[in-house]
């Protein structure tokens, strides 16, 4: 069990017995706060005292041993027995605590990797994902969505005449309205849909299991919550995009550009609208 670093849900790794059973029994540490070289744990059912008939999947009594990181326990490892009357001895003891030893340092490892990966996949001024994650994971998705024949949408935007908004208040104000733009988008995206920052003041948004008409429908969420009041010190801006759904005969290249020239088509028709690929104009904002 490791709790999460930022007060979320902890995490449960388990073997012989369901996570929803370990949550149950998992422990964040001794009831005092100490930190403590091992806890032993025993539960009791006296409803079950009497009773001949045990369930035989009930746990009696477990032990924890804490997982050691360089700086503070990362979490604990705990073994339960299911055997009635079962005391864990010193040597007990002895053995879960190598093995945590072992494990502490890998699983430190291990997170420093994930975080350092985390961090390469962000845009460092928008908190998006950025250009090169965007390209794996369009590639990745596009596999998927043929493997599978899956639904996959794609959404290209650009804030209309940002050029002329960095002229205007200059780059590092400009930042700033790139920044709370793309915390808007981050707000009214899925859980599943993919937001990225693909170069200057163009986004994308890949949308899994979704249809051209999901990919309009949140690209008019996406200009609600960008467009509805002013973004800085620009003031009100709109945007415009282009959307797509993948074709069988597409590859993640063809796919993005022909999001990409759907978006540069709405530019031409008159900016603060959406464009369908290779299809009519869906209509204005």
């Amino acid at each position: 069990m490791l709790p999460d670093m930022q007060g979320g849900k902890p995490l449960v790794a388990t073997l012989g017995l369901s996570v929803e059973e370990a949550e149950r029994h998992a422990i964040t540490g001794p009831p005092d706060g100490r930190l403590a070289r091992s806890i032993t744990m025993s539960y009791t059912y006296p409803e079950l005292d009497q009773a001949e008939d045990v369930p035989g999947e009930i746990i009696h009594a477990g032990l924890a041993v804490p997982l050691p990181g360089e700086a503070q326990t990362l979490g604990y490892l705990t073994v339960f027995t299911r055997t009635k009357g079962v005391q864990y001895s010193d040597d007990d003891v002895r053995q879960l605590e190598t093995l945590a030893v072992r494990a502490g340092p890998a699983i430190e490892n291990a997170r420093r990797f994930r975080e350092a990966r985390q961090l390469a996949d962000l845009d460092a001024l928008t908190g998006l994902h950025n250009r090169r994650y965007f390209h794996e994971t369009l590639a990745r998705e596009c596999a998927r969505a043929h493997r599978y024949e899956r639904k996959l949408s794609l959404i290209v935007f650009d804030l209309d005449d940002f050029k002329d908004v960095n002229d205007r208040i200059g780059h590092l104000a400009g930042d700033a309205v790139l920044a709370e733009a793309a915390e808007r988008v981050r707000d009214v995206v899925r859980t599943a849909d993919i937001a990225c920052r693909v170069g200057g003041d163009e986004f994308a948004v890949i949308l899994p299991e979704s249809s051209l008409e999901d990919a309009d429908q949140l690209y008019r969420r996406i200009l609600n919550a960008v467009s509805t009041r002013p973004l800085g010190q620009a003031g009100k801006l709109y945007l415009s995009a282009g959307v797509a759904e993948l074709r069988p005969e597409d590859d993640p290249v063809s796919f993005f550009q022909r999001a990409d020239e759907a978006l540069y088509r709405a530019k031409e028709a008159g900016k603060g609208r959406v464009m369908a690929a290779n299809t009519p104009r869906l209509g204005p904002a």
